[in-house]
This record gives structure tokens, C-alpha cells and sequence, in this order.
């Protein structure tokens, strides 16, 4: 499996409730309907919550800000991901998808890369 991770910093004209509102509701569906020309297996969003708990985790800890949000994206291998690339269809959902991330997303603040996973815990049968 190839993954991209994405860290996503909103842009600031938006507060965090609108851009996690946009990045649901309208990117989210975008994402589904350009998945077939991604060639995409998976796609996840992480949303940050902004509650005391988290706030008090952070302090004790001395994290720096944290980000909105995460996307994960999965395909099933490095040669799926460049067939998306080298497909014109795939391209365009390339294209589509990174003027909608204009919107919403603090792109030169918001990191991304590719990465493999290695599981080093995971419950059994589904348990947490």
C-alpha cells in the first residue's frame, strides 16, 4: 500500500468549524466522485477537535499548534499512483481537486508526503 499524508492548515480567513463544514461537505464528495480517475483504494479525513482536552494535552506536552485536519490517501501500489498521473482523466481530477483545496486549505502551510505504513500495535478482531 502507497500512501499520502496530508497536514492540513486552513486558510485564515476561515475558523476551524467553517473550513471542517467546507472540507466535509463539499471537498469530501469531490473526492468521492473523482476517486475512479485517482485511482484511489481509500481516502480518510482526520478532524482536529478543539476541546479542552486536546488543549491540555498539547500544554503539557509543548506541542506546537496543531494541524485542522489530515487526509489520508491509498492506493494499492506506487504503479497505481503514477498510472492516475499519466492519465489524462487523472490529471484532470489532479487539477480539479487542487483548485477546490485553494478554497479552504493554507497550501504552503500544509505538508504533505508520501509514506508507507508499519504497524507496529494493532487490537485484535476489531478491538480498541
Amino acid at each position: 500500500m502507497l500512501k499520502l499524508t496530508f497536514c492540513l492548515r486552513r486558510l485564515p480567513s476561515l475558523t476551524l468549524a467553517q473550513f471542517q463544514d467546507y472540507w466535509l461537505n463539499r471537498h469530501g464528495p469531490l473526492v468521492r466522485r473523482l476517486q475512479p480517475a485517482l485511482r484511489m483504494v481509500r481516502y480518510v479525513q482526520l478532524h482536529r477537535l478543539d476541546t479542552d482536552l486536546a488543549a491540555g494535552m498539547a500544554r503539557v506536552r509543548g506541542a506546537p499548534e496543531p494541524f485542522d485536519g489530515i487526509a489520508e490517501l491509498w492506493w494499492t501500489d506506487a504503479e497505481s499512483f503514477r498510472a492516475a498521473g499519466r492519465d489524462a482523466e487523472g490529471r484532470a481530477a489532479g487539477r480539479l481537486l487542487l483548485e477546490d483545496e485553494a478554497k479552504f486549505i493554507d497550501l504552503p502551510n500544509s505538508p504533505l508526503w508520501l509514506n508507507r505504513e508499519e504497524v507496529i500495535y494493532a487490537a485484535q478482531d476489531g478491538a480498541a
